[in-house]
């Protein structure tokens, strides 16, 4: 039948035009507003969420698409293709993946789909599905796409820093003595997404010092293929701009474009995190 279909999820990170020039299928997730239930990306913009999230206080929460809803999108891309690589979110900060899991179990024996865990999210999740998706265009098979996406996987970084530490406390990654003591200090805990995990790395006290470590990070890397600053508004802030003054000269042949980070990230760091993203060019 035809080629490879991709499917992914909303928290991937997509230039706009690009999923539907790619041919990328992307699954929405649910945004819980006090009772509201909104499709993250087509109901709410990430403009939205914030704002609403000042506004009303409401503590988000976040689910999965339901295991049915993959079970549509995965039967009607059967109907043209016998090869489905589905990519999502880490397991370890969302459930989406098991439920993509399960939504495939409904075409065992008759199509081959692939559920892949990207171990990250964001502008790493956005690189993987368009990769797969050009190669899928490129006509690789099922097997060919699998061994790019996992070989890419190692290679995708993400640090941030946070200045509330309270949606921390709430996913138990410092307990409440921290988060309080954190908070009178002024402290701004600096996360790297490891394993698909968001662990804690060390902490710093301003705002520069984090910006230092943040390019200190960056530089390491003498193969960047590509990345990006991810913080909660999609315009240059103060301190984006100390960062890329510091990157620039380093890179000079890479761009480094400013991106939000979505509810997801927002319902696990809150919303006044910054961080970078990094994709380092594999060695093949």
């Amino acid at each position: 039948m035809g080629k490879v279909a991709i499917v992914t999820d909303s928290t991937a990170f997509l230039e706009p035009g690009v999923a539907q020039e790619l041919g990328i299928n992307v699954v929405p997730l649910n945004i819980h507003l006090g009772d509201e239930v909104l499709r993250d990306g087509i109901d709410i913009t990430p403009e939205a969420f914030f704002l609403r999230m000042e506004q009303s206080g409401v503590v988000p929460r976040l689910s999965p698409p339901s295991v049915e809803t993959f079970e549509r999108v995965y039967a009607g891309l059967h109907t043209r293709t016998d090869e489905i690589l589905s990519i999502h979110i880490s397991a370890h900060l969302n459930q989406t993946l098991n439920h993509a899991e399960r939504g495939a179990e409904s075409l065992l024996g008759r199509c081959s789909i692939m559920v892949i865990d990207s171990m990250t999210t964001s502008l790493g999740l956005g690189i993987l599905a368009k990769a797969a998706a050009k190669a899928a265009q490129d006509g690789a098979d099922l097997d060919e796409i699998v061994r790019i996406v996992r070989g890419m996987i190692p290679h995708i970084y993400l640090v941030l820093y946070v200045d509330q530490m309270d949606y921390l406390e709430r996913g138990n990654r410092v307990g409440r003595a921290q988060a309080i003591l954190g908070t009178m200090l002024n402290i701004k805990p600096l996360l790297f997404v490891e394993d698909g995990e968001i662990i804690p790395l060390e902490k710093v006290r301003t705002h520069e010092k984090a910006i230092e470590k943040l390019f200190e990070f960056v530089a390491e890397f003498s193969e960047l293929k590509q990345a990006a600053i991810v913080q909660r508004i999609p315009h240059p802030t103060e301190e984006t701009n100390m960062l890329l003054e510091r990157l620039e000269p380093i890179f000079p042949d890479i761009e480094f474009p400013i991106i939000q980070y979505g509810p997801v990230l927002a319902s696990h760091i809150g919303p006044s995190a910054m961080g970078v993203v990094v994709y380092e060019a594999p060695e093949w």
